[in-house]
């Protein structure tokens, strides 16, 4: 006899492996979309854009790319890195989010600082620009 968890987890293996190669595409059988897989030109124009900064993990199932720290020699006492998080499995305005984290160097200690919310914001649109022109040359 199967136990409980162990059967509840094969059913969910088996929704999922249907819903991801091309199974039932009602939103009544659908997977939740936390299972999903990240769209495809939201993450390559996640890793174009972001290139500069060292990846430190990446899951492009569940939609996060992790980047380290990174500091640039037009300010070489401030560091940023960032989180992206590709919220959707379809190419849409809200279908990323990036979070945007700085430190500064004060006598030899970084330490927190505030990041510009709009810098996030700029990113997020780059990432969708460069995503739309990917998308569209493999249309044309």
């Amino acid at each position: 006899m199967m136990k409980p968890t162990l059967a509840i987890a094969f059913a969910g293996m088996i929704a999922l492996s249907g819903c991801l190669s091309g199974g039932n595409k009602s939103a009544a059988g659908a997977a939740p979309q936390s299972y999903a897989a990240a769209n495809p030109y939201l993450w390559r124009a996640t890793l174009d854009t972001l290139a500069p900064l060292p990846m430190v993990s990446s899951d492009p199932i569940g939609g996060l790319i992790i980047y380290d720290w990174r500091t640039f020699e037009s300010a070489p006492n401030e560091r940023i890195k960032a989180t992206v998080y590709i919220l959707d499995s379809r190419l849409r305005a809200d279908g990323v989010k990036v979070s945007v984290h700085r430190q500064v160097n004060t006598d030899g200690t970084w330490t927190d600082a505030a990041a510009d919310p709009a810098t996030g914001e700029q990113l997020e649109n780059k990432i969708l620009e460069r995503a739309r022109l990917l998308k569209a040359s493999e249309i044309g």
